[in-house]
């Protein structure tokens, strides 16, 4: 024992920098497997202890003020029902900022969707104008227990007297509206009520809505909602922020595994004098296994445990999101598990990769074995040494033929040489290329099984950066060009009775910053079978058409035309050129599909027409709402606040929310997931140029005896190794650009805004890439090779030996 501690000390002490970028590496990936562990945490179990705690409802049926619900207890798989309660829509201010709001009136805490207090108390009858908000609704208002919410238009005030959490639908600006509990007493005008419905068997949802349908009657139903889609919600980003950490995390450890492989077979072929040392000396195979396996084992361990440390020290207090979400995730039952789990899978996965290749060191035979001398390429012929010098070798009485440095050291011929020098090799020689560059070229892909490993090693970690690059790419677009994915229009306002149409629209034409304004109405529509509800949009004119953003199909320009979300299309199971009936109260509507747009809000179950088309089945319809398209380089918050005060409490103004404004946690995710797996590209570059430096020590005096100088024989090294690099990063481009292309369409469109959002890194930034890698490489390999170069004769023959 004392024997292997010293050896691997000595180890330790000649590779230190090869076993510090392994412990950051494996910290740096066990951190990230922690960080999509505590975001997975994150985005399920808040809802879900919320839904707990109020025992929350599975269907909320959104009816008109006639409709009869006592029936709906008594249908099948309903456990209980809470409701109904009035409810009225209205909009409400709060130092400045303004929110559509659904009144629910309610005479005491429910016991089914029993909403959690978070501050403040419930509802008290002594004070009729107390309300309770919706916590994400109150961080929108900026209000607190005591703040006086003030109703535009009226004279009207709402005291806050509490917050509380719901697993409801949340509160979106210009979308869903906002929950205030109130008393029935204070829900004065309501315009229709709603009714919660807890079932034995969540599975069962979409029957139970069915048949409370059909009880209702379609035309009493304005507007169903489920656990589903509220869960759904409410995991948005942060699902998709632990899918990429743990995708890329997956990833890293698979690249960090076959790096460690690598490294410790490179050191096996460099070091088989060393280990047969080791066996005659008394050690065993499983001795000589267990010196390679712990010593990585401990690297990795160190990298885990500081990791985990770091995790759970630090997790908390990491700004935005990601420190949300550790500090959550703490709080949770599994969270010590994964805090132990995670850390011991990554280092026995490293472990039982360092296992194979410490297993072939433990194979090493006490007596070395004469090994051939490395192919440089063959017996030459013709034009190679004539420009090179070269003499014809002597042959030994076997035939085989013995080199010039065998002859002069005096050893015997060496086993035939593999390989030749290929036909465009000798053409460029031929043709004046410099010989270090040839045999450069030569020397990195000679071994083709080996070659094709350390490429495909490398080639790993840099396809990852491709389709890290290629998401972060796309974040950009989503920034730069919102009309590309969806988001043509900055501002979405909506005015109330006291302005008309006519004067709406020259009201907001008037600014000079607007450059189009699209009415447009947006109302929830019963789907086929009666089992959910949809969207329903109707937005610009015919002779104005609204600007969707298409990835299939084309624009809906006659009579009855539209285009769907992925996710409408999915839900119904349906495609492009169908046609789909829905139910509008009790009207019917019957839709020719002819193109899919992207659309990121609603989880893209949403169906789009003009409001001509909604016109001509109800020619009463009045717009609800203004899209506005602003001028190049305006901004939206000062158009916004310039138009409110010109409707003088008229409109309500908001600006439309880009689905990346809640991503902007995944650009440091991305950033740190780049340098993490650069590390780990220099770990197998350090170890391809070690193994390239070992290999080139046989041919040293050869290459000088050829005539080549000292600086020519580092140039070979350097090219061999910049060609290795270089080969690897055109397959990670080759494979990484459709890989990152098919992710993040997939990712679309399991989110429902659809496929064709994929944005590709720029050529410049592509070859940036390249240029940095091959660089790299070749500065790396400079200065071993440079040393290697000038050994001492006695060194060299020595290694030869």
């Amino acid at each position: 024992m004392r024997a292997t501690l010293r050896w691997a000390h000595s180890d330790l002490r000649t590779h230190r920098g090869e076993a510090l970028f392994l412990v950051l590496a494996t910290a740096g990936i066990v951190a990230s497997l922690l960080l999509a562990t505590a975001l997975f945490g994150y985005a399920t179990n808040p809802w879900q202890r919320v839904f707990t705690q109020s025992h929350g409802a599975h269907v909320w049926l959104h009816t008109d003020t006639a409709a009869d619900t006592g029936e709906l207890a008594e249908l099948d798989g309903v456990d209980s029902v809470a409701g109904p309660y009035p409810t009225a829509s209205t909009t409400v201010a709060s130092r400045g900022s303004r929110a559509s709001v659904e009144l629910r009136g309610t005479e005491e805490r429910p016991a089914v969707g029993r909403p959690p207090i978070v501050s403040g108390h419930w509802l008290d009858p002594a004070n009729p104008n107390g309300v309770v908000l919706e916590s994400r609704l109150a961080r929108a208002l900026l209000a607190e227990p005591g703040d006086t919410l003030t109703v535009p238009g009226t004279a009207r005030q709402l005291t806050v007297v509490g917050l509380a959490d719901s697993a409801e639908p949340r509160y979106r600006p210009g979308e869903q509206p906002g929950l205030v509990w109130a008393l029935p007493s204070a829900v004065t005008d309501p315009g229709g009520q709603v009714i919660g419905l807890r079932l034995t068997d969540p599975g069962d949802t979409s029957y139970v809505v069915q048949r409370a349908v059909t009880v209702l009657g379609a035309g009493a139903i304005g507007e169903v909602s489920t656990w589903q889609q509220a869960q759904a919600e409410a995991q948005g980003d942060n699902r998709l922020l632990g899918q990429v950490l743990g995708l890329f995390g997956l990833g890293a450890l698979v690249a960090a595994g076959l790096a460690v492989h690598g490294a410790i077979s490179t050191r096996i072929r460099g070091h088989l004098r060393d280990l047969s040392v080791l066996k005659a000396i008394g050690f065993t195979p499983g001795q000589v296994v267990r010196v390679f396996l712990l010593q990585h084992l401990a690297y990795a361990l160190l990298g885990a445990v500081a990791a985990a440390a770091l995790a759970e020290v630090l997790g908390s207090r990491i700004p935005g999101r990601l420190g949300d979400a550790v500090g959550v995730w703490q709080g949770l039952p599994g969270h010590t598990v994964a805090l132990v789990v995670i850390p011991v899978g990554a280092v026995l996965f490293i472990g039982a990769t360092t296992g194979l290749a410490a297993w072939r060191a433990g194979r090493v035979p006490p007596v070395p074995v004469q090994r051939p001398a490395a192919a440089l390429g063959g017996r030459w012929s013709g034009t190679p040494r004539r420009i090179l010098g070269r003499r014809p070798t002597a042959a030994s009485r076997d035939g085989r033929p013995a080199s010039g440095l065998r002859q002069l050291v005096g050893l015997p011929p060496a086993a035939p040489r593999t390989g030749r020098l290929s036909g465009p090799a000798r053409r460029a020689l031929g043709g004046r290329v410099p010989p270090a560059l040839v045999l450069g070229w030569h020397k990195a892909f000679t071994r083709r099984p080996r070659s094709l490993a350390t490429v495909a090693r490398l080639t790993l970690p840099l396809l990852l950066i491709v389709v890290a690059m290629s998401a972060w790419t796309t974040l950009d677009r989503f920034h730069s060009e919102p009309e590309q994915i969806g988001l043509p229009t900055a501002l979405s306002v909506r005015a109330d009775a006291g302005l008309s149409e006519r004067q709406t629209r020259a009201l907001l034409e008037r600014d000079p910053e607007v450059a189009a304004a699209y009415p447009g109405v947006e109302t929830a529509a019963l789907v086929p079978g009666q089992t959910a509800t949809i969207a329903l949009r109707g937005l610009g004119t015919h002779q104005d058409p609204y600007p969707y953003t298409l990835a299939e199909g084309r624009p809906a320009g006659g009579a009855d035309e539209a285009v769907a979300g992925q996710g409408l299309l999915d839900l119904l199971d349906v495609r492009v050129g169908d046609w789909v009936r829905m139910t509008v109260g009790d009207q019917p509507q019957v839709l020719h599909i002819v193109g899919r747009s992207i659309e990121p809000e609603n989880a893209g179950r949403v169906i789009s027409t003009s409001l001509d088309t909604l016109r001509a089945n109800d020619p009463g319809l009045r717009p609800t709402l203004y899209e506005l398209r602003l001028e190049p380089g305006a901004e939206p918050r000062e158009v916004a606040d310039r138009l409110a005060v010109a409707g003088r409490g008229h409109l309500d103004v908001h600006t439309v929310a880009n689905p990346a404004d809640g991503l902007s946690p995944l650009r440091a995710v991305v950033a740190g997931l780049i340098a993490v797996l650069a590390l780990i590209g220099l770990i197998e570059l350090l170890t391809a140029i070690g193994g390239t430096v070992r290999e080139s020590e046989r041919d040293l005096l050869a290459l000088k005896a050829i005539g080549l100088s000292p600086r020519q024989i580092t140039a070979i090294t350097v090219t061999a190794t910049g060609c290795t690099a270089l080969a690897a990063v055109l397959a990670a481009s080759a494979l990484g650009l459709p890989l990152a292309h098919w992710l993040i369409d997939a990712q679309g469109r399991g989110s429902g805004v659809g496929a064709g959002i994929a944005q590709s890194p720029s050529a410049l930034l592509m070859l940036l890439l390249g240029a940095a890698a091959v660089l790299c490489a070749a500065a790396l390999a400079a200065v071993p090779a440079a040393r290697a170069a000038r050994r001492r004769l006695a060194d060299t023959l020595s290694a030869v030996a």
